[in-house]
């Protein structure tokens, strides 16, 4: 009997360096949190999850047929999921960019396409900086109050990319599998 291998994956936008590093630069002390390394901060568009190798195929071409013009990203203050009292995740924000919702929604019907499921809530656009293990109501108040004092700049958008989430004992290692030029 022949074993399908999966990959995980993920389709995201890369971001400058620069700005990686600016968003790097807005760590604070949290107790239990995990911050993610600055090289690997990306903005997501879809987790696929564990998707067969022999499927990847048809998911490039897919994605391959997504027709939406290149368009600007401003990157606009701070927040939390779910809540300030019971964060577990901390971002950055995004000012709303119908072009950036319209390539979510065409990422979305791709998949649905492709019969890969994905959840049920609503696409929020956001940069993941940190995932907290446990609350600290206290010490997320202050990062969310220690936003920072310029304004981030304009990120060019050209291009999503669908990455694979290589995990190891050293953690996540993204590697870029294929990317898709928008018009």
């Amino acid at each position: 009997m022949r074993r399908v291998m999966a990959i995980r994956l993920f389709i995201a936008i890369e971001l400058p360096d620069g700005l990686k590093r600016a968003f790097a630069g807005l760590r604070t002390p949290i107790p239990g949190a995990r911050w993610v390394p600055p090289e690997q901060i990306h903005l997501t568009l879809a987790f696929l999850g564990e998707v067969e190798e022999t499927a990847v195929g048809h998911l490039h071409d897919e994605l391959s047929r997504i027709r939406i013009p290149s368009f600007k990203l401003r990157p606009a203050g701070t927040g939390c999921f779910p809540g300030r009292q019971r964060a577990r995740v901390l971002w950055v924000g995004l000012e709303p960019e119908p072009h950036l919702r319209d390539l979510a929604a065409a990422v979305q019907s791709v998949l649905l396409a492709c019969g890969i499921p994905q959840e049920e809530r609503p696409f929020s656009p956001h940069i993941t900086l940190a995932r907290l293990k446990l609350p600290a109501p206290r010490e997320v108040g202050l990062f969310l109050s220690g936003e920072p004092k310029h304004a981030f700049p304009l990120v060019p958008v050209r291009e999503f990319i669908l990455f694979q989430s290589r995990l190891s004992s050293a953690g996540a290692q993204h590697v870029p599998l294929h990317s898709f030029p928008l018009t």
